[in-house]
């Protein structure tokens, strides 16, 4: 190996080398370094030249440094490089507004008392810390208060790798659903698409790097444009949006620009140790049961089989049943009932809710359940950035055309599978906890990375490869985008085209 030599000279005036592209540089150099220094093979005088070098990255830093800038912010630079977030000052109307008007968001339900808190909702203080009664449609609110602490936000849209719109698009569409006015339903998000339009920002890329967060199913959001009539707002379908990414509990399979990311739970941990406690519990928790459904019967929806799955369950001694009724009694409406009732069972049942997905997948998991699913829309063609590739360590599959026939017995399924894939099912969803939950905006968590930082990463690794010019993943036709999710899968997901053959 060479020896390290530092030459003393006189200080260059030359503007070529800054401080952060030679602190870069240096760290480079320094990493790739280290290993070979730092081997076992290496003995003490290998080891006092890592010292050296690491002294040496540090002086670097320090004494080659503006003086206005100090070498903390020179090291957030090195930190931040490709991670910086702009975040778009939207007028009150579009976000801060629709809160204090709380009571409007919904017809149905008051949603003022789950704007507590940062948006998680009340506490469930006999819970516990960390845990609250967070509304499934509160991720407009939770997302941007967790972007506030996002530790690379700049000023600076030039040196953003992404822009941040916090438009609460769930929200305000959620105010006009059940009206009749479809112009009423769509005013909010032309008069976003003209501000943003007007931005500088925009211009820098058509509005292919920003991205926003719609905590609602996509399908509140694709009325089509020639449709007064049908259910939603037509944002999805605005050629602006189109260029931008939408975070968005539910995607849909067939368009390329929203990408699904987990649905609010009930945990949301202030901090590290919050996470392992509870992944410990999750592990030593006793599970009488083999499986749980928690749900109601849908016998207005064409297709759906959550008959047959309350009567197969029903009918078990080995299925844990919570059938949720209408009204005050109505036990589905308890996060502590829920949550019990889920980490007491080996597998969740976890057929299409109103729609493709449902919240219970994510309760579940965090409860340590192994999620069955029976469409693949229902997570294996959504949630790609956050959910393995590999389906088959975390989650069971039941073709629910073969329940719908009668053809298979959940039970005689689940039993076939050996105690020793079952625990390793477990322990594969018990790891992923961090990663399915949103951590409380108003802390930070030090070495875990939450939902919202996978999602984070993931949009700023898709406008990594627009800005250079690289294909997505998969060339697909639009029609073909649930396939994005089982890119290198063999057979690029053929084996589930039936079941988006459908709509």
């Amino acid at each position: 190996m060479g020896r390290v030599r530092i030459i003393r000279g006189k200080k260059s005036n030359a503007s070529s080398s800054s401080p952060f592209a030679l602190a870069k540089s240096a760290m480079r150099r320094f990493h790739n370094t280290m290993h070979a220094l730092i081997h076992p093979r290496h003995g003490g005088r290998h080891r006092i030249w890592y010292a050296v070098a690491l002294s040496f990255l540090f002086c670097l830093i320090f004494f080659n440094s503006d003086q206005s800038k100090r070498p903390a912010a020179l090291l957030k630079d090195l930190h931040c490089s490709g991670r910086y977030i702009f975040v778009h000052d939207l007028p009150p109307r579009f976000n801060s507004d629709l809160l204090r008007d709380c009571r409007a968001l919904n017809p149905w339900v008051d949603m003022c008392q789950f704007n507590d808190n940062a948006g998680l909702g009340p506490a469930l203080g006999h819970a516990g810390g960390d845990w609250y009664a967070t509304n499934q449609f509160a991720l407009d609110l939770i997302f941007h208060n967790r972007m506030k602490q996002y530790d690379c936000l700049t000023t600076d849209s030039s040196r953003a790798a992404a822009v941040f719109v916090p438009f609460y698009a769930g929200l305000e569409v959620g105010r006009h659903l059940w009206g009749q006015n479809a112009t009423l339903r769509d005013s909010s998000a032309m008069e976003l698409v003209r501000w943003l339009r007007a931005r500088p920002e925009w211009a820098a890329m058509g509005g292919r790097d920003h991205f926003l967060v719609a905590g609602r199913i996509t399908w509140d959001f694709r009325r089509y444009p020639d449709d007064e009539h049908g259910w939603g707002s037509k944002f999805l379908f605005m050629p602006e949006t189109k260029n931008m990414t939408v975070l968005i509990i539910e995607s849909s399979p067939w368009a390329s620009n929203d990408f699904a990311i987990p649905y609010p739970t009930y945990f949301h941990p202030s901090k590290d140790g919050a996470i392992t406690a509870w992944q410990d519990e999750m592990r030593k928790q006793r599970r009488p049961w083999l499986f749980c459904f928690a749900g109601a019967a849908r016998p207005n929806m064409t297709g759906s089989i959550r008959d047959h799955l309350i009567a197969q369950c029903a009918d078990s001694r080995r299925c844990n049943l919570l059938e949720c009724v209408p009204g005050s009694d109505n036990k589905c409406n308890s996060p502590e009932r829920l949550m019990e009732h889920f980490r007491s069972s080996v597998f969740c049942l976890q057929p299409q809710g109103d729609s493709y997905t449902r919240r219970s997948t994510f309760d579940g998991m965090v409860a340590g359940c192994v999620p069955v699913f029976f469409h693949p829309g229902s997570a294996y063609a959504q949630y790609e950035w956050h959910l393995p590739r590999n389906h088959s360590k975390y989650s069971v599959f039941i073709s629910e055309d073969e329940v719908r026939e009668g053809k298979v017995r959940i039970e005689e399924v689940l039993r076939s599978i050996s105690s020793r894939e079952v625990a390793a099912m477990r322990e594969e969803v018990i790891r992923m906890i961090p990663r399915l939950v949103y951590g409380d905006p108003r802390h930070k968590l030090e070495t875990f990375k939450d939902a919202f930082d996978v999602a984070v990463e993931g949009v700023i690794e898709r406008v990594r490869r627009m800005r250079k010019g690289a294909a997505e993943e998969v060339q697909l036709d639009e029609h073909d985008s649930w396939r994005r999710s089982f890119a290198g899968e063999e057979g690029g997901g053929s084996q589930w085209e039936h079941f988006f053959e459908k709509m």
